[in-house]
C-alpha cells in the first residue's frame, strides 16, 4: 500500500476541487456572457424599432421606403408579412463580405406608415459578439489559472511552514530509542494542537523511560542478588552428588543440577543484556573472526558430539572486524550454540566467511522459522528446548549496538543466520 503525505493529500484534494470548479465555471461563464450579449442585442433591436416608430417616418411614401431600404442595409421595410407582434429570431444568413453564412439576430415587427401596414425587419451580426465573448472567456480562464497556481503555491509554502513542527516531532519520535537515554527535544510552536501533541509525547516518553529504567534496574539487581544463592545452591548439589545415593536420589539430584545450571545461564544472560543496555562494553579492537573460530572449533565440536553433528568451515576470505572482544565472543558462541541446540541427529553445521559476512547454516526442522518474534527475548524456536530464549535476543542486541545487520533465511533445507559487518 502506497501511503501519501498529509500535505500532498490536502493539496491534491484542493487541486482536484479547483480543477472541477474551473472546468464547470469556464463554460458556464462563456454561455452566460453569450446569453447576456444576445439579450443586449435584442434590447438594441427593440430600441431601434421604437425610435423608428417615434421618428417622422409616418408620412413616408413608397419611394421614401425604397430609398430607406437602399441606404439602410440592416433595416428593411417590407410589405405586411402577417406579423402580429414583435418577434426576434436567430438565423444563419449569408454575408457577402465574409463569403459565408454568419449568425444574426433578426427582428420582425409590425409597423404602420400612412395608414398602411408594413413589417419592420432589422438584423444584427453576432460574429463580433462571439469573438468578444471568446476573448473574455479566455481572459477569465487565464486569470483563474494564474489565481489557482498562486493559491496552490502559497498554500504549499504556508502549509509546509505550518506543519514543520509536526514533521520535526515525527522525525524525533522515529529516531527515539528508549534504551539510549536521549529524550527528544521538540521545537517550540505557537500552534495549539502541535504544542499539546508535543507535551503529551514528552509526558508519555518521560513516564515510559522511568518505567523502563525501573525494570532494567530491577533485572540487574535481581540478577546480582541471585548470583550468591545460585552459587551456594550449586555447591550444595555438588556436595550431594559426592555422597553415596541410591539410583532414585541420584537421578533427582542430577535433575536439580541441570535446573540450577539453566538458572545460572539465564542469570548470566540477563546480566549480560543489562550491561549491554548500560553501554558497559564500549572498548573496541580489531578482531580476526577466522582465527577465533579456528581456536574454539574443538570446543564446539565436543559440544556437537551428543547429536553426532558434522561441522564444516568455508573460510572464503579473512574476516577482520572492529568490535568489543567480549561481545564478539558472545555473539559467535551464541550462533554456535543455537546451530547445535536446534539441529537434528547426524545433522551438519556450515560456517562461512565472505565479503564482510559471517554465516552459520544448520540442518533442523524442515520448515522456516517464524521471523516476527525470532529475535525477541524469551522467544523459543522450540518450546521443548532446554534454552532460555535469550540467545538470539543477545545476538540481535550485540548486532544493533555495533550497527551490524543480523538476518535469517531458509533455503535448501538449511537454516541460515548471517551477520553483515
Amino acid at each position: 500500500m502506497n501511503n501519501k503525505k498529509l500535505l500532498h493529500k490536502t493539496t491534491n484534494s484542493f487541486l482536484t476541487y479547483a480543477v472541477i470548479i474551473l472546468l464547470t465555471a469556464a463554460p458556464a461563464f462563456y454561455y452566460t456572457c453569450q446569453w447576456l450579449y444576445i439579450y443586449e442585442t435584442d434590447e438594441v433591436l427593440l430600441f431601434h424599432k421604437g425610435d423608428f416608430v417615434k421618428d417622422s417616418h409616418q408620412n413616408y411614401t413608397a419611394n421614401d421606403i425604397a430609398a430607406w431600404n437602399k441606404y439602410n442595409p440592416n433595416i428593411r421595410i417590407v410589405a405586411d408579412m402577417g406579423v402580429k407582434k414583435d418577434s426576434i429570431v436567430g438565423k444563419m444568413i449569408f454575408e457577402p463580405v465574409a463569403n459565408e453564412k454568419e449568425p444574426f439576430r433578426v427582428l420582425y415587427a409590425p409597423v404602420e406608415i400612412n395608414g398602411k401596414k408594413y413589417t419592420y425587419i432589422e438584423k444584427r451580426n453576432l460574429v463580433e459578439m462571439e469573438g468578444m465573448v471568446f476573448s473574455v472567456a479566455i481572459m477569465f480562464l487565464f486569470i483563474i489559472i494564474i489565481l489557482l497556481i498562486g493559491i496552490i503555491w502559497i498554500s504549499k509554502r504556508l502549509t509546509k511552514k505550518l506543519w514543520k513542527p509536526f514533521y520535526n516531532t515525527l522525525n524525533q519520535i522515529h529516531d527515539f530509542e528508549i534504551d539510549k537515554n536521549k529524550p527528544p527535544h521538540f521545537i517550540s510552536t505557537d500552534i495549539d494542537e502541535f504544542d499539546r501533541l508535543n507535551k503529551s509525547l514528552e509526558q508519555l516518553i518521560e513516564k515510559n523511560t522511568a518505567i523502563y529504567k525501573s525494570q532494567r534496574e530491577f533485572i540487574e539487581n535481581a540478577a546480582h542478588e541471585l548470583q550468591t544463592p545460585l552459587a551456594l545452591f550449586q555447591t550444595k548439589i555438588d556436595t550431594l552428588l559426592q555422597l553415596e545415593l541410591n539410583k532414585e536420589q541420584s537421578h533427582l539430584v542430577d535433575s536439580l543440577s541441570k535446573d540450577v545450571s539453566r538458572l545460572n545461564r539465564l542469570n548470566k544472560n540477563l546480566l549480560l543484556l543489562s550491561k549491554i543496555d548500560n553501554e558497559t562494553y564500549l572498548e573496541k579492537n580489531t578482531i580476526l573472526l577466522n582465527d577465533y573460530i579456528k581456536k574454539h572449533l574443538d570446543f564446539f565440536t565436543e559440544q556437537a558430539k551428543a547429536k553426532n553433528l558434522t561441522i564444516i568451515t568455508e573460510f572464503i576470505s579473512n574476516l577482520s572486524i572492529n568490535g568489543n572482544p567480549a561481545l564478539t565472543e558472545v555473539l559467535i558462541n551464541n550462533l554456535f550454540l543455537n546451530a547445535i541446540r536446534h539441529n537434528e541427529k547426524n545433522g551438519k553445521i556450515i560456517i562461512s566467511t565472505h565479503d564482510n559476512v559471517l554465516t552459520f547454516l544448520n540442518t533442523g526442522q524442515p520448515k522456516p522459522l517464524v521471523i516476527d518474534k525470532l529475535f525477541n527475548r524469551f522467544s523459543k524456536l522450540n518450546p521443548s528446548s532446554q534454552g532460555n530464549g535469550l540467545g538470539l535476543a543477545i545476538i540481535k542486541k550485540i548486532a544493533d549496538l555495533n550497527d551490524w545487520e543480523i538476518s535469517y533465511s531458509f533455503y535448501n533445507d538449511l537454516h541460515c543466520f548471517s551477520v553483515k559487518f
